[in-house]
């Protein structure tokens, strides 16, 4: 079989000519077969150049004719031009073209017009597509690689046909980005549109409407030795500053006023928060949340251990304070299905955990520490956080504020306070809500009893007075202050830790345990 290849310029005579010549050869012979590529005049010097040295080619006018040893897409031998593609007919099917110049001006001037109506009625046919647009920044990290094929389903976008899917990563390479979209393309789900990537800012976040920033690969320029550890901190809060800004700047300016903002990982999650907050001027705050569902899911593990049931069992557990630092886990309405306790029923039937869980001093003491012990454990053991619980607790976000989970289930996500539970205003702090369309709603009936609001002014002053830490270290109370890795290089206020360990750890001697410990010592807390 012979296959040829003829490409040139939509308005040149002489591919006219080729290409009808062409045509005549396959009309009368059964094995001859072409493939026409028609390029726009002001496209053509570039293409050619690509396929040239994509081919290793020397060719400078149009048309350009090559001939290919398998049916599309296989090695190209180079003919040349019209006149070594005539010359080529002449010797092996002893045909020739007498087309005058009239006629070849007349077909050039119909395959620009072809052309042009067909690009026409392409960009019109796209135009029809109203694809949603998700943005996710670091895409190279782990989360994202468990995050995209949960993403792009038709359980967390029912509304949606289809999904337009772009990848920043700003510290990382277009090759490995490159690698990421074609393994994303290769699993030809329906609902996927398109994959684009990202290395600057320069679209970032056009017409975005789902935003997700992960966890960002902090650059440490800085040489340890010869810098103490308080000036790297400084420098890591102040490149987490500089970019963040920057990308609230964009959000505003590029993305859609409807859309949805979530900042998720394991580091400075409320102070990335508030840095976009700062600087978005034209979208409402609701429309930005921080997740804490992996917390929420890790604190609702160790409860159904407890209670010898199924995690997906235990449900309504809130998380107040800061994600990344001092937080307190709170049952006041928490639920279990399925108990095996003595009292039974059908599979709706719920009890609170607080009447079947009677060990109430575990809930303030040993239950508190579990949950950020086993954060720690698994953040020295693996060095870095949990990509799957990441995206767990992302996904189950984005399932309620797409209204596919019940409009009263309870989430705890962190959110701007608006003065709700007598909090300073502008603070991100985590609490319980719900979702709506329109964004985010505060639990309003939550019971803030003496205890828990001193707990909660102590984490919004902690919140407050964001500064760098080490990249190993730990909170020196017992059973608020968590301990943490790099990964939790969260701002920690001192005077506002001897507090806490004043007002609710008076029985510190009384318990007899050492303060939990990242690394080996991790282990004795699981």
């Amino acid at each position: 079989m012979a296959k040829f290849v003829l490409a040139g310029k939509a308005d040149c005579p002489l591919y006219a000519k080729a290409e009808l010549l062409a045509d005549r050869l396959q009309g009368s012979l059964p094995d001859f077969r072409i493939h026409k590529i028609s390029i726009l005049p002001d496209e053509w010097e570039k293409w050619l150049e690509a396929a040239c040295e994509r081919n290793g080619w020397k060719h400078k006018d149009s048309p350009l004719i090559w001939r290919e040893l398998v049916d599309r897409g296989g090695k190209g031998m180079l003919l040349g031009g019209f006149s070594d593609f005539l010359e080529h007919c002449q010797d092996y099917y002893s045909i020739t073209s007498d087309m005058v110049t009239d006629i070849m001006l007349s077909v050039a001037a119909e395959n620009l017009e072809s052309k042009t109506n067909l690009l026409a009625e392409e960009q019109h046919r796209v135009s029809l597509i109203k694809p949603l647009h998700i943005w996710i920044s670091s895409a190279l990290s782990a989360t994202c690689h468990f995050l995209i094929p949960n993403l792009l389903s038709a359980e967390i976008s029912p509304h949606n046909s289809t999904i337009s899917l772009h990848l920043l990563d700003l510290d990382g390479s277009k090759e490995e980005l490159q690698q990421l979209r074609m393994e994303t393309e290769d699993l030809a789900l329906c609902q996927l549109h398109q994959v684009t990537i990202h290395t600057d800012l320069e679209q970032a976040f056009q017409e975005a409407h789902v935003i997700l920033l992960l966890d960002e690969h902090w650059c440490d320029d800085s040489d340890a030795e010869n810098e103490n550890e308080e000036e790297n901190k400084r420098k890591k809060v102040k490149h987490i500053s500089d970019r963040y800004r920057e990308y609230g700047r964009l959000i505003d300016t590029r993305a859609r006023k409807e859309v949805k903002v979530i900042v998720s990982g394991n580091s400075f999650v409320n102070l990335r928060s508030s840095l976009l907050l700062d600087n978005v001027c034209s979208i409402d705050n609701h429309r930005f949340v921080s997740v804490s569902t992996h917390l929420e899911n890790e604190a609702r593990a160790i409860v159904a251990k407890k209670l010898k049931a199924r995690t997906s069992d235990v449900t309504n557990v809130i998380v107040w304070g800061n994600i990344s630092g001092s937080f307190y886990i709170d049952l006041q309405r928490a639920r279990v299905f399925n108990y095996d306790g003595p009292i039974k029923g059908p599979a709706s039937f719920s009890q609170p955990v607080l009447k079947v869980l009677n060990e109430r001093k575990w809930l303030q003491t040993e239950f508190q520490e579990l949950v950020r012990c086993q954060r720690a454990a698994r953040a020295s053991k693996t060095c870095r956080g949990a990509a799957m619980s990441q995206t767990n607790g992302i996904l189950k976000v984005l399932k309620a504020w797409n209204g596919v989970c019940a409009s009263d289930e309870l989430l705890s996500i962190g959110g701007v306070c608006q003065g709700c539970y007598d909090l300073p205003e502008g603070i991100v702090l985590s609490m319980p809500v719900t979702f709506t369309g329109d964004g985010w709603a505060v639990l309003t009936d939550a019971a803030i009893e003496h205890e828990l609001k001193d707990r909660l002014q102590l984490f919004a002053e902690e919140l407050r007075q964001v500064c760098p830490t080490t990249k190993s270290g730990m909170r020196r109370d017992k059973h608020f202050l968590t301990p943490f890795s790099f990964e939790h290089e969260v701002c920690y206020n001192a005077s506002a830790a001897r507090t806490l360990t004043a007002v609710f750890m008076p029985q510190e001697k009384e318990l007899g345990s050492e303060p939990c410990r990242t690394g080996p010592d991790a282990e004795e807390c699981r």
